[in-house]
């Protein structure tokens, strides 16, 4: 079961989220500030931490980075109020694997608290525009400070038009509405499928693409601007 940190200043609010999420995660704790989740986080080390933006002290910005020596290991995700583009795109920036609004439901929460801890990027789907437009508009790092991937995210753009040959038209649609970060379920709604279809079909481009997860996919689809015609 994934252990979650609960990180808000607001005490209601935190017993709301804790109350949401039921026994389907483990909630180890809670923190109301920069000094708290710090502090819990070092002792606790969580799978996911559950992360306000804006609170006293510096707020999820400053907790990423202050974390990041003694809990190596561990996930955030950002739910906030907040859908300015500047707090999503600074608290990605910081390292959060995630971002989504306080206006989310407790069975996609969960499912992104899972996503999170397995190693995939999880967004509401109006704020991954913003991240997805923000990197992609940043000069490619040096090869040298790249981390490794599979030979085909190596692949130039020039490449994907092959790539894509691969996929069927129903897997190529998949693939976008998954790197632009609706929820398998989201998915299923707006194609017309079902949700265990969507899985199949995220599985068999993952593999043809020879990627490893969502994330993966996502930045994929970034590098080659298959998301540029989209609306």
């Amino acid at each position: 079961m994934t252990r979650v940190l609960i990180v808000d200043d607001h005490a209601l609010f935190r017993a709301g989220v804790r109350a949401e999420l039921g026994r389907r995660v483990e909630v180890v704790g809670e923190a109301d500030g920069v000094e708290a989740a710090v502090a819990a986080i070092a002792e606790l080390a969580p799978d996911v931490v559950l992360l306000d933006v804006h609170m006293p002290g510096g707020g999820g910005v400053e907790v990423i980075r202050r974390s990041a020596g003694s809990a190596p290991g561990v996930r955030f995700l950002a739910l906030s109020v907040s859908d300015a583009p500047d707090d999503v795109i600074a608290v990605i920036r910081a390292g959060a694997r995630g971002y989504v609004t306080k206006t989310i439901s407790a069975d996609e929460l969960v499912e992104a608290i899972e996503r999170v801890a397995d190693g995939d990027a999880v967004f509401s789907p109006r704020l991954a525009g913003f991240v997805l437009d923000a990197f992609s508009r940043e000069p490619a790092r040096p090869a040298a400070a790249a981390p490794p991937r599979p030979a085909a995210a190596e692949a130039g753009a020039d490449d994907a038009s092959g790539d894509l040959d691969q996929l069927t038209a129903r897997e190529r649609e998949v693939l976008r509405h998954i790197a632009r970060g609706y929820l398998y379920k989201e998915v299923a709604l707006r194609l017309g499928i079902s949700t265990k279809t969507v899985e199949a079909h995220v599985s068999a481009v993952l593999r043809k693409l020879q990627l490893s997860n969502r994330h993966e996919l996502s930045r994929w689809a970034v590098e080659r601007r298959l998301l540029d015609d989209e609306g």
